[in-house]
């Protein structure tokens, strides 16, 4: 039966210790969907919005790949790893809703996934914080975990 990696046998929380794992290539990819609404999406011109503030999808890439960078800073007991890339896509779908994809790779002794999932949790913040003075009526619908490869086993969400 799986038991939470964090957690000594005394309950305590707890580094995993990777010392003895091999590293091999590992990759990531994240997804954050966002809802802005008509009065902001409206606002969209040749696949961006401008701000007072400047480029809202170009300054939440910048944001999202500094933040996938600090991940072993922020999360506690998150391994620091020395990303070997890290690439943010973000682009409206048919229903009007922005989709934010973080890639993020690395050969090391543990994952990335954490480093996806918080570049594009960042990007989706910076978008909000962007978009605001339009309107507060911003929607983070989900964030999740789209794939990774590498380590114990792989995983795919169709």
């Amino acid at each position: 039966m799986p038991s939470f990696t964090h957690l000594d046998a005394s309950g305590n929380p707890s580094m995993v210790d990777v010392g003895e794992k091999a590293a091999t290539k590992r990759l990531a990819r994240a997804r954050a969907i966002m809802v802005l609404g008509d009065e902001i999406m409206d606002r969209l011109e040749k696949e961006e919005i401008h701000t007072k503030k400047g480029p809202v999808f170009q300054t939440a890439i910048i944001a999202g790949v500094m933040a996938a960078k600090k991940t072993g800073e922020l999360i506690p007991l998150c391994h620091p790893v020395g990303m070997e890339n890290c690439q943010i896509h973000i682009q409206v779908n048919e229903q009007r809703e922005v989709i934010i994809d973080c890639t993020a790779s690395v050969t090391a002794k543990t994952g990335i996934e954490m480093e996806a999932l918080t570049g594009a949790s960042i990007a989706a913040l910076t978008v909000y914080d962007m978009c605001k003075a339009f309107s507060h009526d911003i929607l983070i619908k989900e964030i999740k975990l789209m794939e990774k490869t590498g380590g114990k086993k792989d995983f795919k969400r169709e």
